[in-house]
């Protein structure tokens, strides 16, 4: 498998500061704001591994949401610095990390990182020294079950839901054109299982069989002998719980062998950019749970994609958004309780303003539950003449296109 972007590690400040940004904001914070210096942030990131890829576009939608916070003066007037480390997608590493962010470098916030595999022991760090910890990427239900206080998913829904209107929408189908078998197969992750299973047991419930339940380990590169399992079961609905190369690898290796689902679903993969040329013109139809799009109209969503293509150069992506979401919480939280230090009191404070509020960002209103559990929805997206189209649910206002069934065949 090849890998389709390398990630740098960057191990030291990352300072957005942007020059000549004073103004009233800063006037209103005084001398005493001025005087306590950059609001420091510290974040572990997969730069390098795994979930290198997806670990990449967190970082640059933190990266412009610190651009664009410091072109208004910063929170509390104090500019915002991002110090970030490379977890390289491990467990171990991510929890060393943290703890050396919050004791050592004495950062005033954190943010998550991507992946509930290494949220959970990097929100423990945070929980132990009774830091806030919002974050971007872990949907699975163990995330939840921790007993975190302060812990917060910033997306419309946890993975159990991504498929909720997928699930909805071929339950509702007349019984002559509804599927009636379905293959699952999924990355040994709590969040790619998390979105396969809950589709899974929607669709098991309304009468649709599983001929085809696969599991395999992170380090897997070749997906011929789950392909050939799922090809030769002949299924309706292949779903995949996959991040990027793993969704690339069960595409093109179903493809090879002829594979000819009515509907073909993949989590995380298709949202990237690099796919549709990864999988070699296989994308035509496939769906992916998608808790952004570029043409949703929330409020800042248009400057968030014009920043980010003047930063970066290039479209925003899912991932993206989900960093910028975190910033947008978070800053919220702290303009309303006017605190921004690592002490309990000012860290229960940000935590319990979010823990009531409901918040307007780039992918749509989010509030939470009791566990830091987003209590939204995803969106549901698919190539449709090689074009990305938001086609669930039916009558919103992202809505772009009608959903294709069945798909075009391979």
């Amino acid at each position: 498998m090849v890998s389709f972007r390398n990630s740098v590690a960057v191990l030291a400040l990352s300072s957005l500061a942007i020059s000549g940004c004073g103004g009233a904001a800063q006037e209103a914070a005084g001398p005493a704001a001025t005087a306590a210096g950059p609001v420091k942030i510290g974040i572990s990131l997969p730069l390098t591994g795994d979930f290198s890829e997806p670990g990449k576009g967190i970082q640059e939608g933190y990266q412009v949401w610190a651009d664009m916070v410091n072109a208004k003066g910063g929170l509390l007037g104090r500019k915002v610095e991002l110090i970030f480390r490379d977890d390289a997608s491990d467990p171990n590493k991510v929890s060393s990390d943290y703890e050396s962010l919050i004791s050592q470098d004495k950062v005033n916030l954190v943010f998550g990182p991507f992946s509930s595999r290494l949220v959970i022991p990097a929100a423990q760090v945070a929980e132990s020294y009774d830091m806030l910890f919002v974050e971007p990427a872990g949907a699975a239900k163990e995330v939840f079950e921790q007993g975190f206080k302060r812990l917060f998913y910033a997306a419309p829904a946890s993975a159990s839901d991504h498929y909720n209107y997928l699930a909805e929408y071929i339950l509702a189908l007349p019984a002559d054109k509804r599927p009636k078998t379905a293959a699952y197969a999924s990355l040994d992750d709590p969040f790619a299982m998390g979105t396969a299973y809950g589709l899974r047991d929607k669709l098991a419930a309304g009468g649709i069989k599983t001929v085809v339940d696969e599991v395999y380990p992170p380090e897997t590169t070749d997906f011929a002998p789950i392909a050939a399992k799922i090809a030769a079961a002949k299924p309706d609905i292949v779903v995949g719980g996959t991040q990027f190369e793993d969704s690339v690898g069960l595409v093109r290796a179903l493809q090879e062998l002829g594979s000819q689902p009515k509907l073909a679903a993949f989590s995380t993969g298709p949202t990237l950019a690099e796919f549709p040329s990864a999988v070699k013109g296989a994308a035509e139809h496939i769906v992916s749970p998608v808790g952004w799009a570029v043409s949703s109209g929330f409020p800042g969503n248009d400057a968030f994609v014009k920043r980010y293509k003047e930063m970066f150069k290039t479209d925003a992506n899912e991932d993206a958004a989900n960093g910028f979401t975190v910033g947008q919480i978070v800053e919220a939280a702290v303009n309303a309780v006017k605190c921004v230090e690592p002490t309990e009191e000012c860290q229960t404070k940000l935590a319990d303003h979010i823990r009531q509020g409901t918040f307007e960002t780039i992918v749509g209103p989010l509030s939470f539950d009791d566990q830091g559990r987003p209590e939204q929805a995803h969106m549901i997206q698919q190539y449709i003449d090689g074009k990305v189209e938001i086609v669930l649910p039916e009558g919103s206002k992202a809505q772009t296109a009608k959903l294709v069934y069945p798909k075009k065949e391979w």
